[in-house]
C-alpha cells in the first residue's frame, strides 16, 4: 500500500498548487489562459519541457525499448533535444513577438490573421482538436497504466479481476479528475507551478531509480550482460545478416495474420514481431516527428506567456540537457526489465503490456517507498493540463468570440464557457480511454505525425512572404486528409508496424502538405501589401 499512499500524496500536492495559484490569479482571460504574459526564463523552460515530456516519454519509451531496444533513444531523444530547441528559437520567439504585438490568445488567431481567411480557422479548429485527442489518450492510458502497474496485489479481495490492482477505469478517472480540478481553479498559472514541481520530481527520481535498480541486478555491467544473453537484438542499432532470415519469416507470417484480421476484426490485432535494431528509413522518418512541437496548440499558448524574447534563451540551452536526463533512464530500464533477473527470477512475466513495463518493473525491483516515488515521477510526466486548457481557450476565442463578438460577453462568461468546454473534453477523453487500449508510444507517434504535417504551414506563415491563403488551405486539407486516411487505415494505431512504401506515415504526410502549400501558393495571387506589412519588414527579403 505504500506506493499508493505516495501517489495519493503527490496528487494532493498538485491540488494544493492549483488552489494556491488561484489566490494570485486575476479573473481575466489573459491571466487564466496566458498568466498575464509575465512568465520568466526558468518557469518558461519548466513549462515547455514539462509539456513535451509526457507519458509518451517515460511510459512510452520504456515500453517501446522493451520491444525494439536501445535504438529508441536515438529515434526520439537525441533528435528531440536538438529539433525542439531549434523550434523554440526559430518558431517560438517569432510567434511570441506576433502575439505580443497583436494580442493573440491562440495560434488559430495568428493563422487567420496572417492569411486573412476565416476558412483557415474553420479548417484548423476541428483538425487541431482531432489531432490532440490521441495525445490526450496517451497521457490518460500511460498514467492510468502506471497506477494499475504499481498497485498489483494491493487490493486482492476488492479487485480480483485485475490481480488486486486499481483497475484502469478508476486509475484513469482519478488522473483526469485531479487535472480537471487544478486547471479549473488556477488556469495556466496552476499548470506552470505544477510543471516546475513535476520536472524536479521525475528527473531526480528517474536518475536515482536507474542506479538503484542496476545495483539490484548486480551492477550496470551485469544488467547489460543479461540483456545481451537473453535478447541481443535489443542492444543492436541495426539488423545484421544473422537476424534477417528469422525476421523476414516472422514478418511474412505477421502480414498474413494482419490481412486476415482486417477482414474479420475478430479479437485483438496480431502482435508485430520484434525487429532487431532500427530501420534506416525509420531513423529518417523520426527526424520529422519532433517538428510537431512547432505546431502544438498548448506549446503555442506557453510561447505567448513569456515576459520577453530573452526568456527563450534558457529553454534553447537547457531543453536538450533535460531531455537526456529524462529519456536515458527510461530506455535502459525498459531493456533491463524484459531481459533481467533478480535471484534467478525474471523481473517481468512474458508478454507484459508495454504500457505497464516501467511501472511493474519498478514495483518488482525496488522497495515500496522508491517504487511509490518513481510512480509519482511517471505520473508527473503529463501535459494533460495544458492540452485540456488550450482546447478551452481555442473554443472560447476561435469559435465563440470570433463569430459572436467579444462585446456580447463579460470576462466571467467567457471563462465559464472555456471551463465548460474543458469539462466536456475531459469526460469524452476518459470515456474513450476505457475502450480497447493502444500502445502509448505508437499512439503518440501518430499524434506527432499529424502535427508535423502542419509544420510547413507554420514555417511558411512566418518566413515565406509568397505563401497565400489558398496555399494554406490546400496544405491543411492535404496534410489533414493524409493523416486521417493513414490513421484510419492502421485501424487507429492498432497495426503497430504501419508503413507507406517503407516510410513511417509522418514522411508522406509532411511531403503532401509541403507540396500542396507550394503549388497552390505559386498559382494564386500573392498576399496584399497591407498583410505583408503586419508580419514582415516591407522591402526586405523574407
Amino acid at each position: 500500500m505504500i506506493p499508493l499512499w505516495v501517489i495519493l500524496g503527490y496528487l494532493i500536492v498538485l491540488l494544493l498548487l492549483g488552489f494556491a495559484s488561484n489566490r494570485v490569479s486575476q479573473a481575466t482571460q489573459v491571466d487564466y489562459f496566458l498568466a498575464s504574459r509575465g512568465v520568466g526564463p526558468v518557469m518558461l523552460l519548466m513549462s515547455l519541457f514539462g509539456t513535451t515530456m509526457t507519458a509518451f516519454a517515460m511510459v512510452g519509451s520504456s515500453g517501446e525499448a522493451s520491444q525494439t531496444g536501445i535504438g529508441v533513444y536515438g529515434l526520439m531523444a537525441s533528435a528531440s533535444g536538438i529539433v525542439h530547441a531549434l523550434c523554440f528559437f526559430l518558431v517560438g520567439v517569432k510567434l511570441w513577438a506576433f502575439g505580443k504585438r497583436r494580442g493573440y490568445l491562440t495560434q488559430i488567431e495568428f493563422f487567420r490573421d496572417r492569411f486573412e481567411s476565416d476558412a483557415v480557422g474553420l479548417l484548423l479548429f476541428p483538425l487541431l482538436v482531432l489531432m490532440l485527442f490521441p495525445y490526450l489518450l496517451t497521457g490518460v492510458l500511460g498514467l492510468g497504466g502506471c497506477i494499475s502497474g504499481v498497485t498489483v496485489g494491493a487490493f486482492p479481495e476488492l479487485f480480483k479481476s485485475t490481480n488486486g490492482a486499481v483497475p484502469p477505469w478508476l486509475s484513469e478517472g482519478i488522473i483526469v479528475g485531479v487535472v480537471l480540478v487544478y486547471i479549473f481553479v488556477g488556469g495556466v498559472r496552476s499548470t506552470l507551478w505544477v510543471n516546475a514541481f513535476q520536472n524536479v520530481l521525475f528527473m531526480g527520481v528517474g536518475i536515482v531509480a536507474m542506479f538503484v535498480i542496476a545495483e539490484k541486478m548486480g551492477g550496470l555491467e551485469n544488467a547489460t550482460r543479461m540483456a545481451r544473453e537473453k535478447n541481443p537484438s535489443l542492444l543492436k542499432r541495426s539488423m545484421d545478416d544473422a537476424d534477417k532470415p528469422r525476421y523476414e519469416a516472422a514478418m511474412a507470417a505477421y502480414e498474413a495474420k494482419v490481412s486476415s484480421w482486417k477482414e474479420t476484426k475478430v479479437g485483438p490485432p496480431p502482435r508485430m514481431p520484434h525487429k532487431p535494431g532500427i530501420d534506416p528509413l525509420d531513423w529518417l522518418s523520426y527526424m520529422l516527428i519532433p517538428l510537431s512541437v512547432a505546431v502544438f496548440p498548448h506549446l503555442f499558448q506557453y510561447y505567448l506567456t513569456a515576459k520577453s524574447a530573452k526568456a527563450f534563451k534558457l529553454s534553447v540551452v537547457g531543453h536538450p540537457i533535460f531531455v537526456m536526463i529524462t529519456w536515458l533512464p527510461c530506455v535502459l530500464l525498459g531493456v533491463w526489465f524484459v531481459t533481467g533477473e533478480i535471484n534467478g527470477h525474471p523481473i517481468l512475466p512474458p508478454d507484459t503490456d508495454p504500457n505497464k513495463v516501467l511501472a511493474m518493473g519498478i514495483k518488482n525491483t525496488t522497495g515500496p517507498l522508491l517504487g511509490g516515488l518513481m510512480a509519482a515521477g511517471i505520473l508527473a510526466t503529463n501535459s494533460l493540463d495544458a492540452q485540456f486548457l488550450v482546447l478551452g481557450n481555442m473554443f472560447t476565442n476561435d469559435i465563440v468570440v470570433h463569430y459572436a463578438g467579444r462585446d456580447r460577453f463579460s470576462e466571467k462568461q467567457l471563462l465559464r464557457m472555456g471551463r465548460a468546454f474543458v469539462v466536456v473534453i475531459v469526460v469524452l477523453t476518459y470515456i474513450v480511454s476505457l475502450a480497447e487500449p493502444r500502445s502509448v508510444f505508437k499512439l503518440g507517434t501518430w499524434c506527432f505525425s499529424g502535427f508535423a504535417g502542419l509544420f510547413p504551414l507554420t514555417i511558411a506563415a512566418i518566413y515565406w512572404r509568397r505563401a497565400t491563403k489558398w496555399g494554406a488551405i490546400a496544405s491543411i486539407v492535404a496534410g489533414g486528409a493524409a493523416w486521417i486516411w493513414l490513421f484510419r487505415d492502421s485501424d487507429y494505431g492498432a497495426i503497430t508496424d504501419y508503413h507507406v512504401a517503407g516510410w513511417m506515415p509522418v514522411a508522406p504526410i509532411v511531403a503532401v502538405a509541403t507540396l500542396a502549400l507550394i503549388v497552390a501558393s505559386m498559382v494564386t495571387a500573392p498576399p496584399g501589401h497591407a498583410t505583408l506589412g503586419k508580419f514582415f519588414r516591407v522591402g526586405t527579403a523574407n
